[in-house]
């Protein structure tokens, strides 16, 4: 086995057993949520993250796409969702470093892997926030006014898409690092595509946070399954995943997420139910992470003929 394998290998192992660690560190806490969700709706929930993940891929795909780097869908996933489990790992670069890899086996340069990563998040934390400032300030009132400042950052999320300045910020770290200038600026097209597969995304993880929501509807109702909780759960998890990314300190957004979830569900979920909602949603899309990264790497396995096979070792 060559050193590089030995590598992937091991950051797999290790990234998977982070995760696993992660899944079961929770499960005494959300074992009651569980139970009080049914088969389908921990079904359709768990359907709904892995579109929203799905999503994610093709919008990094739609970004690597437009700065001249094209994969089948397969090779996409593999590259995304593999690598997708380093945010696991404590310390925030074990994702790109994973897919700037990876990347390598299909002709991506690394400088190109890095530029596509790193604009999912503004993409993500421009369409996010204005998800949650569309569906969050009339339902969730005072519960969420101490996030109003992230508001602010709309515009400058907005402005930082644009192509001029997307390609003058990386023509100017590649100056830096001495590294060649790519080969294809990122264009208006490319933005929007990613931004529509972004607001897709936010849609699934809406409705995901929606399902459970109506599970844990206390004994008597009081809202919860009404079109205020369905509106509430899209700007909920868009707020919670924009406000985890921020504070870089935590693995994945851990525990800063669950309290900012918390607060925009306080308007339609008593105190239990609204605890029980946030854990067992940050469970399913752990689970959802793995499913993923798995269904993944089995597909693009299928994908690869013995003649491909031979080739790509050739290449190496």
């Amino acid at each position: 086995m060559s050193g590089r394998k030995v590598v992937r290998v091991l950051f797999l192992l290790v990234a998977l057993g982070f995760g696993a660690w992660a899944i079961a560190g929770r499960w005494a806490e959300v074992s009651d949520g569980f139970a009080r969700l049914s088969w389908p709706e921990l079904a359709g929930s768990l359907a709904a993250v892995l579109g929203a993940l799905g999503a994610g891929m093709m919008m990094w795909r739609a970004l690597l796409a437009d700065l001249g780097s094209p994969l089948a869908f397969t090779d996409a996933a593999k590259i995304f969702f593999v690598g997708q489990l380093g945010k696991y790992i404590p310390g925030s670069l074990w994702p790109v470093l994973a897919q700037m890899e990876m990347g390598r086996d299909h002709g991506i340069p690394r400088s190109r892997s890095a530029a596509a990563f790193f604009l999912t998040y503004p993409v993500y934390l421009a369409s996010g926030l204005v998800v949650a400032a569309v569906t969050l300030p009339a339902p969730a009132g005072e519960s969420v006014a101490r996030y109003a400042w992230l508001l602010l950052l709309i515009p400058v999320f907005v402005a930082a898409l644009h192509p001029a300045v997307v390609n003058g910020a990386i023509g100017f770290g590649l100056r830096k690092l001495r590294r060649p200038p790519l080969e294809r600026p990122l264009t208006r097209r490319g933005v929007l595509v990613s931004a529509g597969w972004a607001l897709v995304g936010w849609a699934a993880y809406g409705m995901h946070l929606a399902l459970i929501v109506h599970a844990l509807e206390p004994a008597g109702g009081g809202g919860a399954s009404g079109a205020t909780a369905v509106v509430l759960s899209f700007g909920a998890f868009a707020l919670a995943w924009c406000l985890g990314f921020l504070v870089v300190v935590a693995p994945a957004g851990a525990g800063v997420r669950e309290v900012a979830m918390f607060a925009a569900l306080a308007p339609v979920l008593d105190r239990g139910s609204a605890t029980a909602a946030v854990l067992c949603s940050r469970l399913i899309v752990s689970i959802g992470d793995l499913v993923c990264a798995a269904l993944a790497g089995l597909a693009s396995r299928r994908a690869v003929s013995p003649s491909d096979a031979v080739e790509n070792a050739k290449r190496r």
